[in-house]
């Protein structure tokens, strides 16, 4: 079992910055990848970065060059720096956990409301 716990959300004007949190504990040595997904009101939850045990990211292209996802390996715990807000960016952020075995682990999920 592996828990998850986000941090970081909030309300930001339009060009701001946050940095997002998911710290990990448990059966953390079966870690693959870790990832941020969002979900905005009556939308599906979409792909936003990811970080591979080895360090490898990968990005949505609306996301591109403004979002930064880094990770503190002794720490377990996964960031996601996003810069220059947009009002799409309005979700709730969810990172997500995957193991080895192709398990996968979410996040309770937090609000970032991007607004004037």
């Amino acid at each position: 079992q592996v828990q998850l716990v986000e941090s970081g959300g909030g309300l930001v004007q339009p060009g701001g910055s946050l940095r997002l949190s998911c710290a990990a504990s448990g059966s953390v040595g079966s870690l693959y990848a870790m990832d941020w997904y969002r979900q905005a009101p009556g939308n599906q939850r979409e792909f936003v970065a990811s970080i591979t045990r080895g360090g490898s990211t990968n990005y949505a292209d609306s996301v591109k060059g403004r979002f930064t996802i880094s990770r503190d390996n002794a720490k377990v715990t996964v960031y996601l720096q996003m810069n220059s807000l947009k009002p799409e960016d309005t979700a709730v952020y969810y990172c997500d956990f995957r193991t080895t075995s192709g398990y996968q682990y979410w996040g309770q999920g937090t609000q970032v409301t991007v607004s004037s």
